[in-house]
């Protein structure tokens, strides 16, 4: 176990955008496409992977000083810090079942498509930790190892059946065929975003409401719906708020505006590499084995930045964000280091609405609003398990949590869930129905799909 521990251990010391484009490669060349082909296919994902990770590291160092600046004017002091995700990531690998348990996800995922139980092939090892957290953090509250591998294993499956669902979305709004959305934190959202699109449709007013900048951008008929120009305004609100000089609002909104007209770009690159080879892989299995028709491969959400829809709404809820964190009674925390994931974390609500802007922003301010609660409850537990693993804060520093992945409302619910706790017990009708719906919805789209098709 310790030689598998060391070996995972250094095969998770890649970074994503190395990682994922090396098994990218290796399923091209097993499937028998042309070396010249596939290399420059994984040569070009792995560029647009790693212009997303820039572009998000830098949109972060420009954001900080403002949001920091914002709070600072008005007198608002949050107990509990949003570091992002790097300190989930380290509980989980100290957890002394994480390598048997990032062994038995994948073993998992072969064993339902060979039972035919999904159809995704799920190679985003990176964003296995999403799920293995679940254990970590139930194995320290006292649950015994069992019941926490049980608790990885059914958030795993969850995982797998939501990102299988999220094909035909796919397929409809950025035209990509035979990719999924991987993680946790987005296609986990699925029975979500199908219920509040569902929600949203029955008010009438609402209804006619569209911004949709795909495909205004097509028609050529928006400016004001370009992310570029959104980011921008973005730019200027928060430059403003801050209190900066005309110099740093220029500065800070020209280079929000930068990240918004760099991420599409990346995206549409991952898209086109991803597309090649998953067409690939389909066509190659399809002729070998025919009861694998269908199957697709879940990627990260660097998939859909090209997606300007998805880019948009993200970049919407930021300020939007920020808002509700500094009026939402019980608040503990002032969104930072994973405020720019909201990009990522609404990316398929938007595809379910069909790339409505609008709808999608309304559908993201109640998720906002739980990710802050969630966050600042359980800070105290990340605070302390990240200080176990030799994570130094700093003397006197605050608690420590993470936005969006901190906050969790899938993790969270099972979390509770295998903890005993009677509400989240009382909840299970209510997301077997909200599972229910999203399988019907998937279900609706791809007939209308393959009607169109």
């Amino acid at each position: 176990m310790e030689y598998i521990a060391s070996a995972l251990k250094a095969f998770f010391a890649f970074k994503a955008y190395v990682m994922l484009p090396m098994l990218i490669l290796l399923i091209g060349l097993a499937v028998r496409m042309k070396v010249k082909d596939v290399l420059f296919a994984t040569l070009t994902l792995a560029a647009g992977f790693a212009g997303v990770f820039v572009a998000f590291n830098f949109f972060v160092t420009r954001i900080g000083p403002a949001v920091k600046a914002i709070a600072d004017i008005r007198g608002l002091h949050y107990p509990v810090m949003d570091i992002g995700w790097p300190p989930l990531a380290a509980i989980t690998w100290a957890w002394k079942m994480a390598p048997a348990s990032i062994i038995a996800i994948g073993a998992l995922n072969i064993a339902m498509i060979a039972l035919r139980m999904t159809k995704v092939l799920y190679i985003d090892i990176w964003n296995y930790w999403h799920l293995a957290l679940i254990g970590a953090l139930l194995h320290s509250s006292g649950t015994n190892p069992f019941l926490s591998s049980i608790a990885v294993f059914l958030i795993a499956a969850y995982n797998f059946k939501t990102a299988e669902w999220s094909v035909p979305y796919m397929t409809r709004e950025c035209h990509i065929e035979g990719v999924a959305l991987s993680p946790l934190s987005v296609a986990g959202l699925l029975p979500y975003a199908v219920a509040a699109d569902r929600f949203l449709n029955l008010i009438p007013g609402l209804r006619r409401l569209n911004l949709d900048p795909s495909r205004a951008r097509s028609k050529g008929t928006s400016l004001l719906a370009d992310p570029m120009v959104i980011g921008f305004a973005v730019g200027l609100f928060l430059g403003i708020l801050a209190g900066y000089t005309l110099k740093g609002i220029l500065e800070i909104s020209v280079e929000i505006a930068a990240v918004m007209f760099i991420l599409p770009r990346c995206g549409e690159a991952i898209g086109k590499a991803m597309g090649e080879v998953s067409g690939a892989l389909r066509s190659k299995l399809e002729v070998r084995f025919s009861g694998y028709k269908g199957l697709s491969i879940a990627m990260d959400s660097e998939v859909v930045m090209g997606n300007p829809s998805v880019v948009a709404t993200g970049l919407i809820l930021i300020p939007i964000s920020l808002g509700i964190a500094f009026i939402l009674p019980g608040n503990k925390v002032i969104p930072l280091g994973d405020l720019p994931n909201l990009i990522s974390i609404m990316s398929l609500i938007v595809l379910v609405m069909r790339g409505n802007v609008i709808r999608a922003v309304l559908a993201g301010i109640p998720l906002v609003a739980a990710f802050l609660l969630i966050a600042g409850k359980l800070a105290p537990l990340f605070t302390t398990l990240a200080s176990n693993t030799g994570m130094d804060f700093g003397a006197g520093s605050s608690p420590i949590t993470a936005f969006t992945d901190g906050g969790n409302i899938v993790r969270y619910w099972f979390l509770w869930l295998f903890r005993g706790n009677i509400i989240a017990l009382i909840l299970i009708p209510v997301v077997a129905f909200l599972l229910w719906l999203a399988w019907r919805d998937h279900r609706r789209v791809s007939e209308v799909l393959r009607n169109l098709g």
